[in-house]
């Protein structure tokens, strides 16, 4: 069988949320199944560590898809004929995009709905384009996958897809990350705060991400604990005018530290020796933030929120992430109780076990399989 595969996020330096499960699953099932053969369609010249067995093609298919009438033209115009030049027999779609002018099976994975929900925290124009297009690509789908429960039952709910046509798939976990050694402990935190404790907070700086508030919380708990520090990790996308307004009214922004975006083993040393993760995003379809910190051994802080409950279970204390006093006090309670920090460690590194990468592989396999044969 011929598979033809969008790995337009296989991007050397830039591997976001998508990118990765895109890297993580595609690497495992190629070379899981080497009798068949997978077309990668790459929309810009490719980095050969992304062409990943001997049974993958690589194609670059112009034009860089870096805006939305670009996605129109790439998915609807450029890619129906290569999938015919190309002899595909199916269409896999890691970040849920599906060309509308193809009859070939296609499984769409449709990581969360966020812009349904928040549409104004995207510009305008993406806006659009994900509220006009991605309800055509859930009934256009042969079959869907989905990496939580809860965005499972969102799709059904919000698109009117039948349960049956979803499959959950869970994120994995990077194999970088791992608690600290005792000869590792302290050199990201004397890198980066000058020995003093942190909190962290991962991900791209997104208006979802919910950074104006865990700025003002963490503003009004460090009037108390002088010695606290907040490091922030991610890419710059949207600086918006609520993140600009929450930073300009500061008093303690000596005591944030915004590193931009960090490659894995940078990302590691830097979730590992945090006190703790603060993740107080508002929507999310998985958070893979929350399961790395697990799996580091470092206590969690996340938002009573969407999917979040879901993956962290009871290795989390939870805070309403639309209350900057509600962030400040989980913030404060995890400071002040080393016992609590002790138990949820424990109950993180217990839970980090349902999560890997291996088992997301094997599930986007089978949510697959189910397309290609439904009566099996």
């Amino acid at each position: 069988m011929r598979i033809a595969v969008n790995t337009r996020l296989l991007l050397p330096g830039k591997l976001e949320g998508i990118g990765w499960f895109a890297q993580e699953t595609l690497s495992r099932m190629v070379a899981a199944h080497p009798e068949h053969q997978f077309i990668y369609f790459f929309d810009r010249p490719y980095d050969a560590r992304f062409v990943h067995a001997a049974n993958v093609s690589p194609v670059v298919l112009p034009p860089p898809t870096r805006h939305p009438l670009l996605y129109r033209i790439w998915f609807n115009c450029m890619l129906p004929p290569a999938l015919r030049k190309h002899r595909a027999d199916a269409f896999l779609s890691p970040d849920g995009y599906l060309s509308l002018r193809t009859s070939l099976p296609q499984l769409a994975v449709i990581h969360d709905l966020n812009f349904e929900h928040y549409p104004h925290d995207l510009p305008p124009a993406y806006s659009r384009y994900y509220r006009s297009f991605f309800p055509r690509f859930a009934e256009k789908a042969a079959r869907i996958a989905t990496v939580s429960t809860f965005s499972k039952r969102d799709i059904m709910a919000t698109y009117g897809i039948a349960e049956g046509k979803i499959d959950v798939v869970p994120n994995g976990i990077g194999e970088v990350f791992r608690p600290l050694a005792e000869a590792e402990k302290g050199a990201a935190r004397a890198r980066l705060t000058g020995g003093r404790p942190y909190f962290v907070s991962i991900g791209s700086l997104h208006p979802r991400k919910n950074i104006a508030r865990l700025l003002e919380a963490f503003d009004r708990f460090a009037e108390h604990q002088p010695d606290a520090r907040l490091v922030v990790v991610g890419e710059a996308f949207w600086w918006d005018p609520r993140m600009k307004a929450a930073w300009g009214a500061m008093r303690h922004t000596d005591k944030v530290v915004f590193t931009g975006r960090l490659e894995q083993p940078e990302l590691h040393q830097t979730l590992a020796d945090a006190l703790a993760l603060v993740f107080v995003s508002y929507f999310e379809g998985f958070g893979i933030p929350v399961a790395e910190a697990m799996k580091c051994g470092v206590p969690v802080i996340a938002a009573q929120a969407t999917s979040l409950p879901e993956v962290a279970g009871d290795a989390a204390i939870y805070c309403d992430p639309f209350s900057v006093d509600s962030i400040a006090e989980a913030m404060a309670r995890m400071w002040q109780d080393a016992a609590l920090r002790n138990n949820l460690v424990a109950a993180g590194l217990e839970r980090a076990t349902l999560f890997s990468w291996d088992r997301a592989a094997e599930g986007l396999w089978s949510s697959l399989e189910r397309m290609l044969h439904p009566s099996a």
